[in-house]
């Protein structure tokens, strides 16, 4: 088996899940996934549960013999098995901070463990079909939503995230990630306007007041909703749309991906945060255009 640890919002979750599904699927093995971050207390919670993902979570027995016991002195004896190989069958991979694409992850075998985002691409192009597959929506939109997916169709429709939250309410988040500038959203609606005739922006954002009083892009806009209220319909509102604004987040990467139109424009910030060992070369497909 493959095992995949979990954490972090929905779009860390469909990277981590799309790399494993990946690894698994090549050697023919059993994905299984690793959920016990999301305890009652934690800030965040398992998110796949709204897309056709295969769900076949770790037991745990199985955790006990990765992770060890939670506790006690048996805790410091599995560290150091585990450190010297010494009956402990598990390869632990562990992806320490944004860089190019790991190749242990590529060549990962049976009884790999995966601790990171694996945020590329590259960790699962060559399934991107089936990842497709497993990231369709299990519940179809509601009225409010079906009602914007009209607008979108019939519009030059280009989405626009504008991730704010914790990047801006937690110091420690915001000096890692920092938040995309309102001069990157003008420039970059700016840069489809010169190329689409008539382009209609639908905005979504965790912080829609700020974007009401701060956000004008000098072209028809619709305020789409908050992203929390329900992140699969966003989503996959984001991914009907024919062109895409993202900010420096995961959960809009995955909103322009799952657009499948040949010709779509995809923007991103230059950047993915402030952090100067984050190395985010492969974390943009080569078509997506950096500002």
């Amino acid at each position: 088996m493959i095992v995949v640890r979990l954490l972090g919002g929905l779009g860390n979750q469909m990277f981590q899940y799309a790399a494993g599904r990946r690894a698994a699927l090549v050697r023919q093995l059993p994905l299984v996934l690793d959920r016990s971050a999301f305890q009652p207390h934690s800030h965040r919670a398992y998110g796949l549960t709204g897309l056709q993902v295969e769900e076949t979570f770790a037991t745990p027995a199985q955790l006990r013999e990765i992770h060890g016991p939670p506790r006690g002195p048996g805790r410091i004896g599995h560290r150091l098995r585990r450190r010297f190989r010494i009956g402990y069958r598990w390869t632990w991979i562990r992806e320490d901070r944004l860089s190019p694409v790991d190749h242990r992850v590529l060549a990962a075998r049976a009884y790999s463990y995966l601790d990171g985002y694996w945020q590329s691409e590259k960790y699962f192009a060559e399934i991107a079909e089936t990842i497709r597959r497993d990231f369709t929506f299990r519940r179809p939109l509601e009225p409010p939503a079906t009602a914007i997916a009209d607008r979108i169709a019939a519009t030059e429709a280009v989405s626009v995230h504008v991730r704010r939250g914790d990047y801006v309410t937690n110091p420690r988040t915001n000096r890692a990630h920092g938040i995309c500038s309102v001069d990157y959203y003008r420039e970059a609606a700016q840069r489809i306007a010169s190329r689409v005739s008539h382009p209609h922006f639908f905005l979504f954002s965790d912080d829609p007041d700020w974007v009401a009083a701060n956000l004008r892009l000098g072209h028809p806009t619709t305020l789409v909703s908050h992203e929390g209220a329900d992140q699969y319909q966003d989503l996959e509102l984001m991914s009907r749309c024919r062109h895409h604004i993202i900010a420096n987040s995961s959960y809009s990467w995955w909103g322009a991906w799952l657009n499948q139109r040949p010709d779509k424009m995809v923007l991103a910030p230059a950047r993915w945060g402030n952090d100067p060992g984050w190395d985010d070369r492969d974390l943009l497909p080569a078509s997506w255009i950096r500002i």
